[in-house]
């Protein structure tokens, strides 16, 4: 049985993440950084640990807590909607330190039992904003772009080991907190600078009137292939507007 490490399964993909990997019979280290009971079903093949992946000593704490395991899932991550201009480079820093930081620590703490056993998988969960050209997204897109160049190469480093690192890109999804934690419930036109009101209006009104919409269930499917894929294929968008953008680049 083997098992597998999620960050971020308070909610989302994370969440959805874990109840795929559990219903699949594996063991499942469910991580939050406030873990909260009656989040996710008690089982036996299923323990949640805190873990704030900003902070090194959980990082550390939860993989000594975890013991071996097969695959790290990094699903944690802050939303950020707004033009770039009316936001604070102190809301850039926050928004790298877990998008992207978090990512490269929780990586580098787990490769060395990887690399030892000459198995194990990474995949980072990115975002379909990586495929187009997104608008007030600049910060965010950053971000996840930084995470895709990350992951490339460290596969390339890792593949001598048998080693895998893969990223899953979700589309837009309608049914998580996103849109609601990135602007931390504030409306947009709040946050934006009165110049690009009318422009972010348009923006947003065109993204929420697209057709098509990805679900937490296909992000939680698109992760278990990456995991049991065997092609070398490093990329995976996930529901079928992710997937439509991939096709079109």
């Amino acid at each position: 049985m083997k098992t597998v490490l999620i960050t971020g399964t308070s909610s989302g993909y994370g969440r959805a993440t874990a109840l795929y990997f559990h219903a699949r019979r594996w063991n499942v280290i469910a991580t939050m950084r406030t873990p909260r009971a009656g989040v996710l079903p008690e089982s036996d093949r299923l323990r949640v640990v805190g873990l704030d992946v900003t902070e090194p000593r959980t990082i550390t704490d939860a993989f000594e807590t975890a013991g071996p395991i097969d695959v790290l899932v990094n699903n944690a991550g802050v939303p950020s909607i707004s033009v770039f201009e009316g936001t604070p480079m102190a809301r850039v820093r926050e928004v790298f330190e877990t998008n992207t930081f978090g990512v490269m620590a929780t990586t580098q703490a787990v490769l060395p039992q990887f690399r030892e056993r000459g198995s194990g998988v990474v995949v980072n969960v990115t975002s379909s904003v990586v495929l187009g050209h997104m608008p007030l997204s600049a910060v965010y897109k950053a971000s996840k772009m930084a995470v895709e160049g990350f992951t490339a190469s460290l596969a390339l480093e890792l593949a001598p080991f048998g080693v895998q690192a893969k990223t899953v890109e979700p589309g837009a999804c309608l049914t998580t907190n996103f849109a609601a934690n990135a602007t931390n419930g504030a409306p947009l036109d709040e946050l934006v600078p009165a110049p690009y009101a009318p422009w972010a209006k348009k923006a947003m009104d065109d993204f929420t009137g697209q057709d098509l919409f990805t679900e937490e269930s296909d992000v939680a499917e698109a992760v278990w292939r990456a995991v049991h894929d065997t092609t070398g294929l490093l990329r995976f968008p996930a529901g079928p507007d992710a997937v439509r953008l991939a096709q079109a680049k």
